[in-house]
């Protein structure tokens, strides 16, 4: 993945990630994403996302009273991180996250959701898409 390196954890800031690691970003596994709730303690749930290398954005379709969701909206622009893990090895994804309930962005959501696990997404009322700005990427053994 190029990038510093400490105790074989490899820290990005390039503008696309390796061939590697976009290979593993492409496996239809779920990550972890940790969001701060407004008490500041941390909330991690498990999701599924879509990961675009061009735009170093990832998106992760939820509902607007998720407790991941309400935690954004009431800190807009705050860090998240996603981690993904299969085995030995890992790939965390950081940066600054929003909400929209956009039908566009929704959709475009959807479709890429869609394109990577071979089925849409749920449809419940309320459907929005939260997108992470990538600006930091932690990886192992990827």
């Amino acid at each position: 993945m190029g990038g510093p390196q400490h105790r074989g954890v490899q820290v990005t800031l390039q503008n696309h990630l390796s061939a590697s690691a976009q290979d593993f970003l492409a496996k239809p596994l779920l990550a972890t994403l940790s969001t701060i709730r407004p008490d500041g303690s941390l909330h991690a749930v498990p999701v599924r996302f879509t990961w675009d290398d061009d735009m170093r954005l990832a998106r992760v379709m939820t509902v607007a009273s998720s407790r991941k969701a309400r935690n954004l909206a009431a800190n807009p622009g705050s860090r998240v991180a996603l981690c993904q893990v299969a085995d030995f090895r890992w790939i965390t994804l950081e940066g600054t996250a929003t909400v929209s309930d956009d039908p566009r962005e929704v959709a475009d959501g959807v479709s890429r959701y869609t394109r990577r696990y071979l089925s849409p997404p749920p449809d419940p009322p309320g459907r929005v898409v939260v997108t992470i700005a990538v600006d930091s990427v932690m990886a192992l053994n990827i």
